[in-house]
């Protein structure tokens, strides 16, 4: 399951819609200097404006003060160009991730981690959802992976990747199971599996013997080793699955293309053209 093909065609109807809506703004707050994540922000940005969304990537000093932090997303808030707020996680110690999150206007949220959305999530009235999340959706939907009735098992329980997905596995009537590092013989669950997503950051911590004949399998994980990028599964497990997503090449142009889609269904929200998820 290459993520590339189907990330280019959303991308393009995501141009095609921006053509339609007029001018799109998307803020990056990153708060001091990562490299890695000044790597993963800079292709966001190329990508917004392939697609012809405004986009601002706002780098902040690593000592910046809450309430700095705070007055600044407050004023992204109240501006009219802007639809889409995303701050660069993680921080650093001094601010207050939660904090921070909640401070963002829930419908400029293009991350989905407010509160607000991933209570709407919860509640079965996904509006603004992580990006990862659906991205792993879309593939699974682009191969026509059942999911109806199926036995999905989720590795990890993050509030960006774990939590979301296993929501949304939910609501298309897969029988879900969360796993993580507490859970006791992994192996038990996994080779139950007719959709495995992993998504741990533990290099090749789900092995070939570990996967079920037959299934699909979504590698979240991106490890940065001596042997180069590696995946939380092993690359074999290909022998076994139906599907599997390539690291790099699956997930993540996903993410960067549903980040996209957010935005501009952020803009529609706010603008009164979609209709808001009330159950």
């Amino acid at each position: 399951m290459e993520g590339p093909p189907l990330a280019a065609r959303i991308r393009a109807e995501v141009a095609g819609e921006v053509r339609e809506l007029g001018a799109l703004g998307l803020v990056t707050l990153q708060v001091g200097e990562d490299p890695a994540s000044t790597i993963y922000l800079s292709r966001k940005h190329e990508a917004a404006q392939e697609a012809g969304i405004v986009s601002e990537d706002r780098k902040l000093p690593e000592d910046i003060s809450e309430e700095e932090l705070l007055e600044l997303i407050s004023a992204l808030n109240a501006a009219d160009a802007v639809d889409g707020i995303l701050v660069q996680l993680p921080l650093p110690p001094q601010l207050d991730e939660a904090r921070v999150i909640r401070a963002i206007d829930p419908l400029k949220d293009v991350d989905g981690l407010h509160p607000f959305n991933a209570g709407q999530l919860y509640l079965g009235r996904p509006t603004l959802v992580p990006a990862t999340p659906l991205g792993i959706m879309a593939l699974l939907a682009d191969h026509r992976v059942p999911l109806e009735g199926a036995e999905a098992v989720v590795i990890g329980r993050s509030d960006i990747v774990g939590k979301p997905i296993a929501h949304l596995l939910l609501q298309s009537n897969a029988t879900v199971t969360i796993c993580h590092s507490r859970t006791d013989d992994l192996a038990r669950h996994t080779l139950e599996a007719d959709v495995l997503v992993v998504a741990v950051g533990s290099p090749e911590v789900v092995t070939p013997d570990m996967v079920k004949q037959g299934s699909a399998v979504v590698d979240v994980g991106i490890n940065r080793t001596e042997g180069g990028i590696v995946g939380d599964v092993a690359p074999d497990a290909a022998d076994v699955a139906a599907f599997i997503t390539p690291v790099p090449g699956g997930v993540g142009p996903m993410t960067i293309a549903m980040l996209l889609r957010n935005t501009v269904k952020a803009a529609r929200y706010r603008r009164g053209l979609l209709a808001f998820p009330r159950g």
